[in-house]
């Protein structure tokens, strides 16, 4: 009897999950953008779902991991150790913050969870854009392999430019709140998704072995899945949408307005390279084949720094995530330290 009615109830959650995503606008609209490129390229829409799934499940570990160390400083109360790392000195917190990214191993996409973990558990939003401009742009594995399919100097370059672009980032931010503003970053239903999966409001301390109290094990629970749906469901529409821009955007396109060694060729690349950029690891080869058919080193410089701040997916998701206020803020740094990056890297002649 009871298996019965566990069985039973485990249909109505199901059944329950299945209405709430039936009737959710981002899933709406990703099912009518496949209905619209089926009717007018089907077998774009067959490339473009494959696409998204298999970009989900790359990205699926990073997504895990931040989702699960989320979950795990909600259910332990560390959430507000984390929080208190990051609020010492601001100015130092914020260099740190940038540091710290320019060598963490997480995209542009992997790193919204925990950016939403951070500003949700108090993290100062200074020290968490720092973190959040820095940590896509380079990692260890991406210099190596910048270094052997670009260059050295390239590779040494874009990470100088990562920890550059997230101290101007963060210390931007730290001025800009000394004037007053930006209190409360995340959106309303992102600040309530995180405070209705905790038991309690009141300060809690810190339980490492958490599952040792169920109720802890459901604010886990709860945690986990609120995160991972409300950023999951924005990602693959964000995916789906880059499987299009692939399609439909050629690199010849962008090679012949930003190939010329003009003054726009740094800003076009800017521009062009923040919403078509691909990810860190496939874009190494047509930045090769960029600056081979005539990008300038600058260009070239500005393009993969832009982009891998601020791709389609990542913006997509920042939106989802943050109000409108520091999501233009986010873009415009980005914009901005892509640039700087790229006129400072082309007056050094392309070489450290």
């Amino acid at each position: 009897m009871n298996t019965l009615t566990s069985i039973e109830n485990r249909q109505g959650q199901l059944l329950t999950l299945a209405g709430k995503i039936a009737k959710d606008r981002v899933f709406q609209v990703m099912l009518l953008s496949i209905v619209l490129i089926g009717l007018i390229d089907s077998p774009q829409m067959q490339v473009s779902i494959v696409s998204t799934l298999e970009s989900a499940w790359e990205m699926l570990p990073f997504f895990a991991i931040a989702i699960g160390i989320a979950a795990f400083a909600k259910a332990t109360g560390s959430d507000a150790l984390i929080a208190k790392a990051f609020s010492g000195h601001p100015v130092r917190a914020t260099v740190l913050a940038a540091l710290v990214g320019a060598f963490s191993p997480f995209c542009s996409c992997g790193v919204i969870p925990l950016i939403a973990a951070m500003l949700g558990a108090g993290v100062p939003l200074a020290p968490v854009m720092a973190f959040w401009i820095a940590s896509p742009i380079m990692d260890p594995e991406m210099f190596v392999l910048t270094a052997a399919g670009i260059g050295f100097g390239f590779a040494l370059a874009k990470t100088i430019a990562a920890m550059a672009m997230g101290s101007f980032a963060g210390l931007s931010i730290l001025l800009i709140q000394r004037y007053g503003g930006l209190e409360s970053p995340l959106r309303a239903e992102v600040t309530s998704c995180s405070a209705n999966s905790c038991a309690t409001s009141e300060p809690q301390r810190v339980l490492w072995k958490f599952w040792r109290e169920p109720s802890r094990v459901g604010v886990f629970k709860t945690e986990s899945a609120s995160i991972g749906i409300f950023l999951g469901k924005w990602l693959t529409f964000a995916f789906f949408l880059e499987s299009l821009m692939l399609a439909y955007l050629s690199p010849d396109w962008i090679a012949a307005y930003v190939g010329a060694d003009n003054a726009f060729a740094i800003p076009l690349a800017a521009f062009v390279g923040a919403p078509s950029y691909l990810n860190g690891y496939a874009a190494i080869p047509l930045v090769s084949g960029l600056i081979e058919i005539g990008m300038t080193p600058g260009a070239a410089m500005a393009f993969v720094t832009a982009g891998a701040v601020s791709s389609i997916p990542a913006a997509i998701a920042v939106w989802a995530l943050v109000k409108k206020r520091v999501f233009l803020l986010y873009l415009g740094l980005g914009l901005v330290g892509a640039m700087t990056s790229g006129w400072i890297y082309q007056l050094t002649g392309g070489v450290i």
